[in-house]
């Protein structure tokens, strides 16, 4: 079998496809600085909880957020300033691969920036530019301790004055770079209406009191307080509906890079517990050739590869959005939830054969154990998630259309159309095209009784079909909802295998992990309170037991082994 090696970040044999050289340049120069610092500082800095600041100069020396987060449309855009979610995907992945604290302030530099590209006030994106590119953070001011993300009940208030200004008087909370943000982003309402309106702070102001950072981190995730903090026109991103879309909208485009992160630092992690689990010797046997290390790192390698897979191919679809074509609505929460929650297997196998030397704080593992933990939790649990992914599953499974077929989508041009996404309503009107051909495409035993399993769930629906009561209990729906996730994250690895010509054995071995936790799904439903017989017989179908073929067991765990020191940060 020959190995699929460019599915995986390898920083020091990085090969990965750029449309130009200064994309190029910038993943490389990244990548040299981390492997500059080396682990044992990497290490040292996390244990200190060391603010970032030498990464920031080198983000503001090398203008990398200006170069990867300024729209092409912007006055004073550099020549090779765009919004490119190919490149960006694999600052994501990078980032997350040497350290989460690094990603975050880049994650929330995207989320402060895109109420400000949705915004009709040109003077204050000319200044975001500006500030990007003198090497400047933002952040998103939208959740609140007593509310969290739930913007209905924002209690951040703007009291009109009157001159027609306004005074700006409330608190937030979980605001990441909120210490040293160029510019905040801030989501409220104007005092006595229903009206919300997005604003421009600055962290400066005397008016702006920071409070404390509330996580015990090198990132620096604020609570912020403004007291009658003026605020002007000039100072105004977006109000009413605009400003509800404005908040929706740039979540939709910020929780996809959730997964991404997962991906970096899981592949990271891999690496590491391959080489350990190698040149270690138990009872006279090398730790991989007991049958259940295998096991465990062939299923974490196969699902890593489905993530990227996937992350990968819904990458496409966002960059072909449009007004008309929304299926990128779906696929981003699948990203955020599934992507995050995969991630969180592969480490729990990885740390099952690695055991005590995951605690070890000279290693990267350390690190990747505790912070895998907080992306299913961030933007949006993953129950939330969950419950927006069901508002898609009658037209998915039931009503497809005719759509245009996606292609890889990796030239150089603006996304701009994330930044005019439009309403954020209408989710349960958007069409999806025919999920079968993806997996018709490939003549595999496991492919074949993943279909079965999907045509029992569909059976399960329109036969045994969830009534009032379940239908309102989110504990039924939660289960129900991670069995329809998984039809849609099937499809986008079969669809992406191909483009990526992944070889037959790795595909067959990635839909083995798919057969078992559709059944695993399954037996969850089956034993829920309110389960039918007819739900429990349609659950007792569903469990399926994937095709065994030791020898392409054996030629995928060969590949696996075959990564053992591959790669090893500097030190």
């Amino acid at each position: 079998m020959k190995p699929p090696r460019s599915l995986l970040l390898d920083p020091k044999n990085h090969a990965r496809h750029y449309p130009d050289e200064r994309s190029r340049a910038i993943m490389r120069s990244t990548i040299a600085f981390f492997e500059g610092k080396g682990k044992a500082r990497l290490r040292e800095d996390d244990l200190a909880r060391t603010w970032y600041a030498e990464f920031l100069a080198f983000v503001r020396t090398e203008r990398v957020f200006a170069t990867l987060l300024t729209p092409s449309s912007e006055p004073g855009a550099g020549a090779d300033c765009r919004w490119d979610t190919w490149r960006n995907c694999e600052m994501n992945e990078i980032l997350g691969f040497y350290g989460l604290c690094y990603w975050y302030t880049w994650q929330v530099t995207i989320l402060g920036l895109g109420p400000i590209w949705m915004s009709p006030n040109g003077e204050l994106r000319s200044k975001a530019a500006r500030l990007l590119a003198d090497g400047g953070i933002f952040g998103f001011g939208l959740s609140e301790r007593t509310h969290g993300a739930d913007i209905y009940s924002t209690d951040m208030v703007l009291t009109p004055q009157p001159d027609g200004s306004w005074l700006a008087s409330g608190e937030k909370y979980y605001i990441g770079n909120g210490n040293e943000a160029a510019m905040l982003s801030t989501f409220g309402k104007i005092a006595g209406t229903d009206e919300y309106v997005f604003f421009a702070v600055d962290p400066r102001h005397p008016r702006f009191r920071l409070v404390k950072n509330v996580v015990a981190s090198q990132s620096y995730v604020a609570e912020y307080v403004l007291s009658e903090y003026p605020i002007t026109g000039a100072d105004i991103l977006s109000r009413g509906k605009d400003a509800w879309n404005a908040a929706l909208n740039t979540v939709n485009v910020g929780k996809y890079n959730l997964g991404w992160a997962t991906i970096g630092m899981c592949t990271h992690a891999f690496y590491e517990a391959i080489t350990h689990a190698a040149n270690r010797r138990l009872y006279g046997m090398h730790v991989t050739d007991f049958s259940h290390v295998k096991r465990m790192f062939t299923d974490a390698y196969a699902r890593l590869v489905a993530m990227k897979l996937f992350a990968l191919r819904a990458a496409d679809y966002m960059r072909a959005a449009s007004a008309e074509d929304r299926r990128y609505l779906l696929y981003n929460p699948v990203m955020k939830m599934k992507v995050t929650t995969q991630g969180e297997e592969v480490i729990n196998l990885l740390w099952d054969v690695i055991a005590a030397k995951g605690f070890e704080k000279d290693t990267y593992f350390d690190m990747a154990t505790r912070d895998v933990r907080a992306l299913p939790k961030l933007e949006g649990t993953v129950h939330v998630n969950i419950a927006l992914i069901l508002k898609f599953m009658p037209n998915y499974l039931f009503a497809p259309a005719e759509r245009p077929p996606v292609p890889r989508m990796d030239a150089a041009r603006d996304d701009a159309f994330l930044f005019d996404q439009g309403p954020a309503s209408g989710l349960g009107k958007i069409l999806f095209h025919d999920h079968t051909p993806a997996f018709d495409a490939w003549r595999l035993p496991n492919v074949a009784i993943f279909q079965q399993q999907v045509a029992v769930l569909k059976e399960l629906l329109m036969t045994a079909t969830p009534d009032e009561a379940q239908r309102k209990d989110l504990d039924f729906l939660m289960t129900l909802g991670e069995m329809f996730t998984l039809v849609v994250y099937a499809q986008l690895v079969a669809e992406n295998a191909k483009l990526y010509l992944v070889e037959d054995d790795l595909v067959d071995q990635i839909f083995d992990c798919f057969i078992r936790d559709f059944g695993r799904f399954a037996q969850e439903l089956h034993a829920k309170p309110s389960s039918t017989e007819a739900q429990m017989t349609c659950c007792l179908r569903l469990i399926r037991k994937p095709a065994v073929d030791e020898g392409r067991y054996s030629r995928v765990w060969e590949h696996v082994h075959a990564l053992r020191g591959a790669y090893e940060m500097n030190p």
